[in-house]
């Protein structure tokens, strides 16, 4: 009797050494074949799917999601696929901030075979139709990337040890190779994003003027060095007719590709308000309405335009909440030409008006954003308007060119290599003869 106790207990032994044994292979095939499935995918959805899909399979589920977590965000967690592998009447469950947070601090496996009794989360509200889950970490360098859930053995049957534990080898084995089709995606995002702010770039190079028009007696040149590769600020020429030329720089709010957009809504819109009316005052107001409707309330340019008559030798212009230009004649002191208004953009409506300046032979006008005046050196001491003034009045007797690359010359002298901050644009025009 006792020998035969013996045997039968030998033989139940041997049973569940078989049982346990057949479980390690089934779950070495398992993991083999989820590793061939998503090993050749750098597609995230794809491989979460197959993640989230043969998990499901494999501890005969209904339901599971995988929540990637994003660092250094306000938006703490990202679920990027939920799947289902039982009938579409079950509702799609959401992942629990405090589950989350439970996570976050403990990063170990999870099982709730029954929820509403758990002590662990008295008073979280669970849905109704959940009847058990398992949560496992997704781990790297010991930071929590992304969390495993599974939801709601079939047949009613609660969650194991066993169903643990592997859930818990196929989130550990998957980890890496989600981590590493995430930090692809990025970089060809970047990649993208790098080529469409060339191409950007281009596109705004190419809107401004291809060269300094030739107006009989005057030197007329403009340059622009943006802070990034595309810019805010923005100058150009617009012949009108053969006495008439108009001269504008104007500096939109931001920076960046939406600043780059809206300067470039800018300059169609000025281009075809000049080609309809001489008068400044005239092309601002409806400028600056044509802008406020098409912008949002955030959005605004400053601008100071102003038409040449090279026939009569002066200027009419108008200054829509511009740094005010330099114009210094021989033998006086700069003066600053203020007349105008406000911004653009700002109100539907706003009364600009306009003036005109006499430019005698040997006067020079600069024209210029605050890129210049507000170049800051490693004490965020500006190089301010006075100093402008200075180099202006200084090099009174240089080229249109040549005081260009004073003025950049003496912001970048003052900068003493402090990274540039703003978009800086010049404008000098001067009468020769």
């Amino acid at each position: 009797m006792v020998q035969q106790s013996e045997t039968e207990h030998a033989l139940r032994a041997l049973q569940d050494e078989n049982q346990r044994l057949r479980r390690a292979v089934e779950e070495l095939s398992i993991l083999n074949d989820l590793a061939r499935a998503i090993g050749a995918s750098l597609n995230t959805q794809e491989i979460i799917q197959t993640i989230v899909r043969r998990s499901l399979r494999a501890l005969n589920a209904e339901q599971g999601v995988i929540t990637l977590v994003e660092e250094q965000s306000e938006n703490m967690m990202k679920t990027l696929v939920r799947t289902m592998m039982s009938s579409t009447e079950h509702e799609h469950y959401h992942f629990n901030q405090t589950l989350l947070g439970w996570m976050h601090l403990n990063k170990k496996p999870l099982v709730i075979n029954d929820p509403a009794s758990d002590e662990r989360f008295r008073g979280m509200q669970w849905d109704e139709s959940i009847r058990g889950l398992i949560c496992v970490p997704m781990t790297m360098k010991s930071e929590l990337r992304g969390v495993l859930t599974i939801y709601n053995k079939k047949e009613g049957k609660p969650f194991s040890d066993d169903d643990q534990r592997l859930l818990a080898i196929i989130a550990t084995q998957s980890a890496q190779v989600v981590e590493n089709a995430r930090l692809y995606e990025k970089e060809q995002t970047l990649v993208r994003m790098q080529e469409e702010v060339r191409l950007a770039s281009t596109i705004q190079f190419q809107l401004l003027p291809k060269s300094a028009p030739t107006i009989p007696g005057y030197e007329i040149v403009g340059a622009t060095i943006p802070a990034q590769q595309v810019g805010g600020d923005y100058y150009d020429f617009i012949s009108i007719d053969e006495h008439h030329c108009a001269v504008c720089l104007g500096d939109v709010s931001g920076k960046g590709l939406p600043a780059s957009l809206l300067m470039a809504n800018l300059q169609a819109t000025l281009r075809g308000q000049t080609l309809s009316t001489n008068s400044p005052q005239l092309c601002l107001q409806r400028s600056n309405k044509l802008l406020f409707e098409s912008t949002s309330p955030e959005k605004f340019a400053t601008l100071f335009y102003g038409i040449l008559d090279f026939q009569l030798h002066e200027l009419l212009y108008s200054n829509a909440g511009h740094d005010n230009p330099f114009l210094l004649e021989p033998g006086k002191e700069t003066v600053r030409l203020k007349v105008g208004g406000i911004p653009l953009g700002m109100f539907n409506d706003f009364p600009f008006e306009e003036a005109r300046v006499a430019i005698p032979v040997g006067a020079t006008l600069v024209i210029y954003s605050d890129g210049v005046s507000e170049a800051m050196n490693a004490a965020e001491e500006m190089f301010t308007e006075a100093r402008i003034d200075e180099v202006i009045v200084r090099h009174a007797q240089a080229s249109a060119g040549e005081l260009i690359e004073h003025l950049v010359g003496a912001a970048k002298h003052h900068a003493a290599g402090h990274p540039q901050t703003d978009d800086i644009t010049i404008v000098v025009l001067r009468r020769i003869s």
